[in-house]
């Protein structure tokens, strides 16, 4: 808009205000606060930062172990074979679970989440770590082994290469069957 045609338009304001009985306007005022407003508005804005598009989960410090051994507390369930306590990630120790993306992989979450769900969780953990979790034998308040159930109800496998065999004999007739192949490691 041209200087010309914003005058025109203060002087039909002040003509519009002294019809209202409304103190003038000030010209010179009105033109300047119109072109604070056009600079305003032409200025670039300014871009947020974006977030790195490189997965940093490799450069998380690991977490430490406990002095006691062990982590008690109400389990956070992240998929079949992996909990968090206290924001801790613990990888049930000797059985091996479908991965989310997998058949079966959710149902196995889902069953970890049903022997789970309202109990205080006890991890004593044996010292290893896997990625970025801890790893340790889970249990309930009544000592059920969180590992053993979920091999019990054909939710994981026996991984006998860290269990030792401990839990093949829970394992359903079907569930090696069934779950090798499908996210499961072939032990």
């Amino acid at each position: 808009m041209g200087l010309k045609a914003r005058r025109n338009r203060a002087r039909s304001a002040q003509r519009s205000a002294d019809s209202a009985k409304l103190p003038p306007i000030n010209y010179h005022l009105l033109v300047e606060t119109q072109r604070t407003v056009v600079q305003t508005q032409q200025q670039p804005l300014v871009q947020k930062p974006q977030p790195p598009l490189v997965d940093d989960k490799a450069d998380r410090p690991l977490p430490d172990f406990p002095p006691s051994g062990q982590l008690v507390g109400r389990a956070y369930v992240i998929d079949g074979d992996t909990i968090a306590i206290k924001r801790i990630k613990i990888r049930v120790s000797g059985i091996d679970a479908p991965e989310l993306d997998r058949p079966w992989g959710k149902k196995s979450k889902w069953t970890m989440v049903d022997i789970c769900k309202g109990q205080t969780v006890t991890a004593k953990l044996n010292g290893e770590r896997s990625h970025d979790r801890l790893v340790g034998t889970c249990y309930l308040p009544d000592g059920t082994d969180i590992g053993a159930e979920m091999v019990r109800r054909g939710a994981a496998l026996d991984w006998d290469l860290f269990s030792g065999g401990k839990y093949r004999h829970l394992e359903p007739d079907d569930a090696r069957k069934r779950l090798l192949g499908f996210g499961a490691r072939s032990h």
